[in-house]
């Protein structure tokens, strides 16, 4: 089996955030940590405050969702405004991908990660008492900062404080929370805003915040040692992602996944007008179509793990990509003539979705495929990426009104047959090599 194909096979990481941010691909742990490593009970601590840490990003941009309505009438602005709230969120964590692995190798983990934490509670307080739309898409970017922090310092501490033997297991307890977070996240989120109001959630979130602040500092060890010798001059850092840029199997397989993967960012940051203001469901109900959704992601990327065994990941992306630019056209078709109501619209994007549940796990994979050395600084690069691309596609929905699905629709079909042109042209390259 090739490196590749290994690669995906194990658990695979790599950030985005989700929808989440962090795109992966894991395989369900089939027994828990060695006894004679450490008790259960302490391994039950750590799992749960690591978990905790990752599954602040997925909670940070879900749980408000289904409180779009009533935030944009409260601070007198559209929802499209309001949906610029998520690409700035996007766009913190595009920034904080590239920050914080530095620190984290240079000052050990705990200080970054309790810096990045305090970050989040204050800004998640300022969310939750702002009068002004800007101030709260500002207050979204530093929110992300922080809760970046969580994200990329929960995944390297890990590798600190578990044997390499038992990486995958633990990785993929994680991943499983990760996974279950976005379909927790809307609904609990409905509910939440129906019966408190908006407000309340980001009050929820700074709870949440402070909680990983206090539990992080209490009972999460560090053993790392920091590398006191590590530069966090620009030049060097530079010159890494400029040598990772330079491999054209990264460039070609990072920018696909990148430009499929904005889909994703369109769809969430739509789906709150989608849903509430064009087929007028209920906040609660919402998050019951979120979660459902959520599970053609999740449960494909599952599938995907089972596929490799037959396939390889050049296949499966490829095919994968071609099934996503099918079933975009007939989404904006039909949408072009009205023919979808909800329950067509819900299909089209359950099947969207999962095509996207099985490009990006290979396109990741394929990208870091070639790096051993410069791996840290693929990952993190892959994951700006994502981010960044994905920013910049959803920040159109603000232009739009909520009367129609059509923008939604026309972005996510120009970012798919974007991605297969981008693949299909790059293989060509990757092949003459």
């Amino acid at each position: 089996m090739k490196y590749k194909d290994k690669l995906i096979n194990s658990t695979t990481i790599y950030i985005m955030s989700a929808k989440s941010y962090i795109i992966l691909d894991f395989i369900f742990p089939t027994s828990f940590v060695s006894p004679n490593f450490m008790t259960q009970k302490k391994y039950f601590t750590l799992i749960l405050i690591l978990g905790s840490l990752t599954a602040l990003g997925p909670f940070s941009i879900d749980m408000y969702l289904p409180g779009f309505k009533a935030i944009a009438r409260d601070l007198h602005t559209n929802e499209g405004k309001v949906a610029w709230s998520l690409s700035s969120y996007f766009i913190g964590i595009s920034a904080g991908q590239l920050l914080y692995g530095p620190l984290l190798d240079k000052f050990g983990r705990k200080t970054p990660l309790f810096i990045g934490l305090l970050v989040y509670i204050l800004a998640s307080l300022g969310c939750a008492l702002t009068h002004s739309i800007d101030a709260f898409i500002a207050l979204r970017f530093i929110q992300a900062l922080g809760s970046c922090a969580a994200t990329v310092a929960a995944i390297a501490m890990v590798r600190d404080l578990f044997p390499v033997s038992e990486n995958a297991k633990v990785f993929a307890l994680l991943m499983l929370v990760l996974g279950v977070s976005p379909m927790i996240a809307p609904t609990l989120g409905g509910y939440v805003t129906v019966a408190f109001g908006w407000h309340a959630v980001f009050l929820i979130l700074t709870g949440i915040g402070i909680f990983n602040l206090i539990a992080s500092k209490l009972w999460l060890p560090s053993n790392y040692q920091p590398d006191a010798s590590m530069s966090l001059k620009p030049r060097p850092i530079l010159n890494n992602f400029i040598a990772v840029l330079r491999e054209p199997q990264f460039y070609t397989y990072a920018i696909t996944g990148a430009l499929a993967f904005a889909g994703l960012f369109v769809y969430i940051t739509s789906s709150p007008m989608l849903f509430m203001s064009l087929f007028k469901v209920r906040e609660e109900t919402y998050g019951w179509i979120f979660a459902f959704l959520s599970v053609g992601f999740i449960g494909s990327s599952q599938v995907n793990t089972l596929m490799l065994k037959k396939y390889k990941s050049e296949q499966l992306i490829y095919a994968a990509l071609v099934a996503q630019v099918v079933t975009v056209i007939i989404f904006l078709t039909g949408t072009l003539n009205g023919w979808f109501g909800l329950a067509e619209t819900i299909g089209l994007l359950f099947a969207f979705l999962c095509c996207l549940g099985v490009a990006n796990p290979n396109a990741a994979a394929l990208s870091l495929a070639p790096f051993t050395k410069n791996a840290g600084s693929a990952s993190a690069l892959m994951g700006a990426l994502q981010m960044g691309l994905g920013a910049l596609a959803s920040a159109f929905i603000g232009f739009f009104s909520a009367d129609s699905a059509l923008p939604m629709v026309a972005i996510m079909a120009a970012t798919s047959i974007l991605s297969l042109v981008v693949l299909s042209v790059g293989r060509r390259n990757i092949s003459s090599l």
